[in-house]
């Protein structure tokens, strides 16, 4: 009798620890978007030193991006490396050398910008990609000065949806124009602000580039 008593206990509790299991993905998404324009190419080497820093900090099932943005960055063959680590330390590492290496092989690549910088195309497919990787926490980084040029016909006046992604601008730079005018920087910055936000996401901006591993590792 005691033993019938006590599987009869034992699958309610067993059935209540099944139905509390924590689903939620720790894993990180990275997304990491070049400007690769004329006006800001010359600034690439700062971010070889962040993508660095990067692999070194993401772990096995993470997932990270690099793609540049150029004339028309809505599309796939603009991503320079992507990769979900292995859960395996050791192919784990093999992946980051060969994802360096990739970037690196890019870097050294760039002679001259291109003529066009199609930021929201690159944006749209930076969230494309980190929905489809299902990661936990969600960050594209934008390395550029925020000035967008399009080929003429491209539409790009429309909102972006970026729920659940926080967005981060980095080593926004002033324009010539920017000196002359300090208005249209913050005019600039404010209006990716208001897209971003509008479409679900947060929004930073970060110029001292020493504060990305603090927000990083949080």
């Amino acid at each position: 009798m005691r033993k019938k008593w006590k599987s009869l206990i034992l699958i309610p509790l067993l059935v209540v620890v099944w139905g509390c299991a924590d689903t939620t993905s720790r894993s990180r998404g990275i997304y990491m978007l070049l400007d690769s324009s004329g006006t800001y190419s010359k600034e690439l080497q700062e971010a070889q030193a962040i993508i660095n820093n990067i692999l070194g900090t993401l772990d096995p099932g993470d997932s990270f991006a690099v793609a540049k943005i150029d004339s028309a960055s809505f599309s796939e063959k603009d991503i320079i490396a992507k990769v979900t680590f292995d859960k395996r330390p050791s192919i784990a590492n093999q992946q980051k050398r060969l994802f360096k290496q990739k970037v690196d092989e890019f870097l050294a690549s760039v002679t001259k910008g291109s003529a066009y910088t199609d930021i929201t195309g690159g944006v749209l497919q930076a969230v494309e990609y980190l929905n489809e990787a299902g990661t936990g926490k969600k960050r594209i980084l934008i390395f550029s000065d925020l000035r967008e040029d399009l080929k003429q016909g491209q539409k790009r006046n429309f909102g972006i949806r970026a729920t659940g992604c926080e967005v981060i601008a980095l080593n926004v730079t002033k324009l010539r124009s920017d000196n002359l005018d300090p208005r249209e920087y913050y005019t600039r910055v404010e209006k990716w602000k208001e897209r971003i936000e509008a479409g679900g996401g947060t929004w930073k901006v970060i110029n001292d580039l020493g504060r990305l591993d603090s927000i990083l590792d949080s």
